[in-house]
């Protein structure tokens, strides 16, 4: 009896589209040919939207971005290559990503890449240092600067005095952390201190604190950015203090502004201010003490060394004076954040260079001597710039305010422009490119 031979292709197509790996093949113009359901998932794209799209174009100016077209070019496989970016929906993934050459009949006719996911092996296995596993003393805080030593004084002696504490900053210049040093200082280290935090705090939480309060014998409460609580909620914190003020529960209290400012726009209770303002602690915001900046770093490194074996050491001069250029609008959490970023994906670095710095930091402290936004009103009294010119200026312009925005995110940027993420990295890129000519 003769076998029917069976049409595999429904076979493949099934495969290919419940296979846990991404699939993405190209034919040798770069055209998307595939591109399975695994990986439209990773990447967050639709096949529609990459089948009008060649990756030649998508990559022109930066082709060691792509592996496929890599693997096009030299005909030779690329293994084990680890990828990590923000795909179109705004997510951070990681792949490590094996890409072939298709060859048929002896000739080359596309690259194909699978993709393994391996976003969440990534976060268990590497855990970024946003939290010191030892408890934070005054020792652990980095201070170098004049302002930072002053802080570390005042609060040393607030410990010792035992005296309510409003610590007054930015958001991400460390209110936390010498929050945490001073419980350490005041009570037993074993002991943890409980923290009020500002974003989904309601009256009924604090009434649970206080019962709580009541069975402990002695203990911590920092109270994170109580301006950013209503004045209700205000009202009833003031209670709660006050009817523990006499026991040995310690407060301690954190503001993103001037007090007084604050009072006076009445965004705070006069009275919870009394309470804590026997000792005001004003921390400087980063851009006003960047002497703190490169001991920052080093320490963070110190730390990375000894949690996870790396090399890491130190930045180059290039990358230690964009460090020191920048003014950090989010201070040192912002700082903490590109370092976590950096470091994610270093192997046997020990100086990290511009090379390793993220895309959205160099497009943040590079020059590039964008215009005004008033420079492009056309206006009688100056000189008309060429179309073309005046356009690339424009298009540099608004596309960095873009980023800027979105703090250098791609995919945000570029759903709010209305555009691809591919095509706005195409953009900016050519616009690197023009820049490096001129």
């Amino acid at each position: 009896m003769k076998q029917l031979k069976l049409d595999l292709e429904p076979f493949y197509r099934f495969a290919s589209e419940h296979v846990a790996v991404g699939i993405h093949a190209v034919d040798t113009k770069g055209k998307t040919i595939l591109h399975n359901k695994k990986m439209r998932d990773i990447e967050g794209f639709d096949f529609e939207e990459l089948a009008d799209r060649s990756l030649l174009e998508m990559f022109r100016f930066d082709q060691e971005e792509s592996t496929l077209l890599k693997v096009l070019q030299s005909g030779s496989p690329v293994l084990n290559a680890k990828q990590t970016y923000w795909n179109r929906k705004g997510q951070e993934i990681t792949t490590i990503n094996d890409t072939y050459p298709v060859v048929e009949n002896g000739l080359l006719i596309g690259a194909i890449e699978l993709a393994r996911d391996v976003t969440t092996l990534e976060k268990v296995v590497y855990q970024p240092l946003k939290k010191y596993e030892e408890p934070i003393t005054f020792n652990s805080i980095t201070a170098v600067s004049a302002s930072m030593k002053k802080v570390i004084a005042t609060a040393e002696k607030a410990a010792l005095a035992k005296l309510p504490v409003l610590l007054v900053g930015e958001s991400g210049t460390g209110k936390e952390l010498i929050a945490e040093a001073i419980h350490r200082a005041h009570a037993d280290a074993s002991s943890e201190m409980s923290i009020l935090f500002s974003h989904g705090t309601t009256i009924g939480s604090i009434e649970q604190m206080s019962e709580e309060m009541k069975n402990k014998a002695s203990g911590t409460v920092y109270c994170e950015r109580i301006d950013m609580l209503n004045l209700p909620m205000q009202q009833k914190l003031l209670e709660m203090v006050k009817e523990h003020s006499g026991s040995d529960t310690y407060f301690i209290a954190s503001v993103g502004e001037d007090p007084v400012e604050l009072i006076s726009a009445q965004k705070l209770l006069k009275e919870l201010y009394y309470f804590f303002s026997a000792m005001a602690i004003p921390i400087q915001p980063l851009r006003r003490r960047k002497e703190d900046i490169i001991p920052f770093v080093l320490d963070y490194f110190s730390r990375h060394r000894l949690k996870f074996g790396s090399m890491v050491r130190h930045v180059d001069q290039q990358v230690e004076k964009l460090l020191l250029s920048y003014d950090w609008p989010g201070n040192l959490k912002e700082l903490e954040l590109l370092l976590d970023e950096i470091t994610s994906l270093l192997t046997t670095e020990e100086i990290v260079s511009v090379d390793l710095l993220p895309y959205h930091f160099k497009m943040k402290t590079e020059k590039t001597g964008m215009h005004k936004p008033e420079d492009f009103i056309v206006q009688s009294n100056k000189e008309l710039l060429p179309l073309e010119e005046y356009l690339l200026e424009a298009e540099i312009y608004y596309l960095q305010k873009a980023m800027d925005l979105h703090n250098g995110n791609v995919t945000k940027a570029a759903a709010a422009l209305g555009m691809s993420r591919q095509n706005l990295q195409y953009r900016l890129r050519k616009i690197k490119k023009n820049e490096g000519q001129t």
